[in-house]
């Protein structure tokens, strides 16, 4: 999760949760910065681990994390994900089987680190490997695989998050223009609230070879097409790819 320059901070990063190569699942925070000041402008690297208290969301790995701005204040919004199943839900077998996370939204601070966790009754279902765009105080949960359903539902989800004097208030509205994309790659194009959605799959055995424009703006959310690059042999005929943005309209991917 990105976090723009603000008060005379640098530009930073929020690193929750993820999946090791030894598959141990990570409950941590941590907050990465960059800073290029000084006379040489050299690059320089800080990463610190952030506590919350309160309701805190358990380790996890393909959730998201989205900033929102309300009445002056900031929050983050994390969302989703896979882990363990509970222990007490263990068996011989199942050990080691992963479920989605209840469908939960977390929303913590960053300057004192409280946590809370609210359910609405539109989230219904768990999610992961879904997309989170964020315009001012709303949030757009895109897509995502649910393994309850073992399926790719199109789905749409508007959050709005009004950080209140007190108690923040939460609401969410289904919205039936979302498409069925999981594990996608997005990328901001400049700096209004454009995207390029690249890459993922549309069910186990097939990518999503083709790429769409987001758009927020005061309206909403809107898709658009835009024509995919002439693919590769090596990318169309490979199983599967993963990537990352690379900046403004840049993609990196793999296979």
């Amino acid at each position: 999760c990105r976090l723009d320059p603000y008060d005379g901070l640098p530009e930073s990063y929020l690193i929750h949760g993820g999946r090791t190569p030894n598959n141990e699942i990570s409950s941590s925070l941590y907050l990465l910065t960059m800073d290029s000041r000084g006379c040489n402008r050299k690059l320089t690297l800080c990463c610190k681990e952030k506590e919350l208290v309160g309701e805190v969301p358990g380790a996890r790995y393909g959730h998201t994390m989205s900033m929102v701005q309300s009445h002056g204040k900031i929050a983050c919004v994390l969302f989703g994900g896979r882990s363990y199943m509970p222990a007490g839900e263990r068996t011989t077998e199942t050990w080691n089987s992963v479920v989605d996370c209840p469908p939960q939204v977390f929303l913590f601070d960053l300057e004192f680190g409280c946590s809370s966790a609210h359910t609405l009754p539109e989230l219904s279902d768990g999610q992961s490997f879904h997309l989170a765009l964020a315009r001012e105080d709303c949030v757009y949960f895109i897509g995502g695989h649910s393994l309850t359903l073992d399926s790719r539902p199109p789905r749409l989800f508007r959050l709005r998050v009004e950080l209140l004097q007190g108690s923040p208030l939460l609401s969410c509205e289904t919205l039936d223009t979302g498409i069925s994309i999981s594990s996608a790659i997005i990328s901001r194009t400049g700096p209004t609230h454009r995207y390029i959605i690249l890459g993922g799959y549309q069910s186990d055995s097939k990518k999503r070879m083709e790429c769409s424009t987001v758009i927020l703006d005061e309206k909403g959310i809107q898709f658009e097409h835009l024509e995919p690059p002439n693919w590769i042999p090596d990318i169309i005929h490979s199983r599967t790819w993963f990537g990352g943005s690379a900046g403004e309209g840049t993609i990196v991917l793999g296979v």
